[in-house]
């Protein structure tokens, strides 16, 4: 199962907000920059992210464990080890059977016990499969299909309503590939040609450990299915676009589209038989999927769902299970050497199951109060910003820019952790049963999405746990969520100078802020429903900037062969735009409230500014990790979301004295201003 709301979500990092002045020193440097990081033989007018972090990333060795350094993962890691020390502390005291302390510490203890998981070997495997080997039939078929445990060709969740944010709808949308994106079956050249290779040998080994016969033709099977799937799949760039991919059905429109499912049947499997409209995602692809249960024999299902269920659930079976997954997924197709220890990856499954219940303990320890009251300043600041740069714009008519401006007032700010936390009392944790408990943990989410449905949609839920460093814009709620985790150094800190805050966090805030005024983002109205409130002629005009903007994305090359896909990425690139001309007119509107800001280090008050910036995204990616964003992230990689984004901002130029010949020059006639 999936949540479809996850189309309308566009996730990034954030930052916080400035005190006047600052106390020196900062937790970077003396003012909040890394100076050390800087490359000054390089003129910022030719690469600016190089400029600002070459020395960095010349001396920054990529952990052997990881696909990437920068920031984010700094973060992100001290999270982690905060966990740690949390789930630590709970497995020295004792707990009442059901309690959150219990899940907590037996979850993560029968993890970490990989001596009891290889002495089990596969046996916890074989009650999974004998449902899948007691299937007959294709009703049998489609019952596993609709569970959360198994493995589909398409994918059923539950989503607020485009039409109607205030009610949930089932959702159903394309599904079933096992590699992570349709173009690693169908792109050719030796360096696909060779994961394809790779690929068969996991499925391959992954069968032969769990005992099945004739692993190599059961593999060629499923490979094949999984290929005519890819086939009929939407490109990532089409199943992004919103009036593509909702598209609202009875279940008699669904049965049309895709017979073969059963579609009755499979709601009521799937507990959703009292649901009526369904919204549908990838039309064709579904409708294509539907023909393959047709064409597919029942025994290479049943190949492809075992398979899927030891692929999905290999970390939790003995070590050359774990091992080959990491070999495929993460050596060969990200390029990462190592696996993470056992501690890193017990935390990141407690995230998973129990997230909000170790994000309450986490909050508890680790997010003062304060942080509330100075995100909420610098996001007053943002929005008066963005108020300002709408009401002047000059390509929009005035009936579009009241509405425009409706929905800037209506967006809804939530920041560190939920008010109310989930209640993981139904969720049983065995001491022991690792497997088991990842099972069920998936069984808890799908029934408490399903505890949702007839009830007004919640609008306190959140989409991320507060001990993950990252934030996201929601539209069909038109709310902007920041974790607690993100609001501290080096994103945050209330010791550095104004211009850095805002230039670092400031945008990243106003680049959440954008995605309500994305390509996507800027469909949903106000309350979250789908709804057209531009003007033709303000469509017209947003439109051709972003095409312009689109096609400096597409011209770009991060990996030999392989461009950034600019319609693919437009959503983020339009937000990390407007996010820095946002951040920069609230920090313009700090200065003629508190005074032109004095030189330092010999950088005044606007360089600091894009110096900033520019450090936020200060990150080096492994080739292969690269290639995978590049196929199906719709995130740019970092050095374009600098380099692309400041050489549209007249003020970057003003400040840096970027003049023509600079690389990154651009006439004015050709930069593209869109917030």
């Amino acid at each position: 199962m999936t949540n479809f709301r996850a189309a309308m979500l566009a996730s990034a990092a954030l930052l916080s907000f400035a005190t006047p002045g600052f106390a020196a020193p900062a937790a970077i440097g003396t003012w909040g920059v890394d100076l050390s990081a800087r490359d000054t033989a390089v003129k910022p007018g030719d690469d600016f992210w190089a400029y600002a972090n070459r020395s960095w990333d010349a001396r920054t060795q990529i952990a052997a464990d990881q696909t990437s350094a920068g920031g984010f993962l700094d973060l992100a890691n001290g999270a982690e080890a905060s966990v740690r020390t949390i789930v630590d502390g709970l497995a020295r005291s004792p707990h009442a059977p059901g309690s959150a302390g219990q899940q907590i510490a037996d979850s993560y203890a029968s993890w970490m016990d990989a001596a009891a998981i290889e002495a089990k070997g596969t046996a916890p495997l074989k009650p999974w499969l004998a449902r899948i080997d007691a299937v007959k039939d294709r009703a049998g078929l489609l019952k596993l299909f609709a569970t959360t445990e198994y493995f589909a060709p398409v994918r059923i969740g539950i989503s607020p309503n485009p039409a109607d944010p205030t009610v949930y709808a089932a959702t159903v949308s394309q599904g079933g590939l096992g590699m992570p994106n349709r173009d690693y079956y169908l792109k050719d050249g030796a360096k696909y040609d060779a994961f394809r290779a790779a690929y068969r040998n996991y499925v391959i080994q992954m069968l032969t450990l769990a005992g099945f016969s004739e692993p190599a033709a059961r593999a060629e099977r499923i490979i094949a299915v999984e290929t005519r799937i890819a086939k009929d799949q939407w490109t990532p760039e089409r199943s992004r676009d919103v009036t593509q991919i909702i598209n609202p059905m009875t279940r008699a429109q669904l049965t049309a589209l895709a017979p073969q499912f059963d579609w009755t049947t499979t709601l009521t499997n799937a507990g959703l038989g009292n649901v009526e409209t369904v919204i549908v995602g990838q039309t064709t692809a579904i409708a294509a999927a539907g023909k393959l249960l047709d064409a597919v024999p029942l025994s290479t299902w049943k190949d492809y769902l075992a398979f899927h269920f030891i692929r999905s659930h290999a970390q939790y079976l003995p070590r050359a299970f774990d091992e080959a997954d990491f070999a495929f997924f993460s050596k060969t197709l990200r390029d990462q050497p190592a696996q993470k220890v056992r501690w890193k990856r017990g935390v990141a499954l407690l995230n998973t199951s129990l997230g909000e219940a170790v994000g309450r303990l986490y909050v508890e320890r680790n997010y003062p109060p304060e942080s509330d009251r100075q995100m909420g300043e610098l996001i007053a600041n943002l929005r008066a910003s963005l108020g300002e740069r709408i009401a002047a714009n000059a390509w929009m008519d005035a009936a579009t820019k009241r509405e425009a401006q409706a929905k800037l007032t209506a967006f809804d700010p939530r920041i560190g952790h939920p008010v109310k936390y989930i209640d993981y009392a139904p969720l049983k944790i065995v001491s022991g049963d690792v497997i088991g408990n990842a099972v069920r943990a998936e069984q808890f989410r799908w029934a408490l999405q399903l505890s949702r449905l007839g009830k007004p949609v919640d609008r306190g839920l959140w989409g991320m746990t507060p001990q993950t460093v990252n934030a996201y814009y929601n539209a069909l709620q038109n709310q902007i969520t920041f974790p607690a985790a993100i609001l501290q150094p080096p994103f945050f800190d209330p010791k550095a100078d104004p211009a850095v805050n805002y230039g670092a966090i400031g945008a990243v805030i106003g680049h959440e802020i954008g995605h309500g005024f994305d390509d996507q983002g800027r469909r949903f109205a106000a309350d979250g429903r789908l709804r057209d409130w531009w003007s033709p002629e303000s469509a017209k005009l947003f439109t051709e900037r972003t095409t312009r903007f689109g096609a400096q994305y597409d011209s770009y090359e991060p990996v030999p062969g392989v461009h950034i896909n600019g319609a693919l990425t437009m959503g983020e690139n339009i937000g990390d735009l407007g996010g820095i001309e946002m951040a920069y007119g609230a920090w313009r509107r700090y200065v003629a409230q508190h005074g032109e800001p004095p030189v330092i280090d010999g950088y005044t008050g606007d360089q600091r500014f894009f110096l900033a910036f520019a450090q936020a995204w200060r990150e080096k990616r492994r080739e292969g990790a690269v290639r995978e964003q590049l196929l199906g992230d719709p995130h740019s990689p970092a050095i374009y979301r600098v380099n692309g984004i400041v050489r549209n901002v007249d003020a970057w130029y003003k400040a840096f004295d970027v003049k023509p010949g600079d690389a990154l020059y651009l006439p004015p006639e050709q930069r593209v201003h869109i917030w």
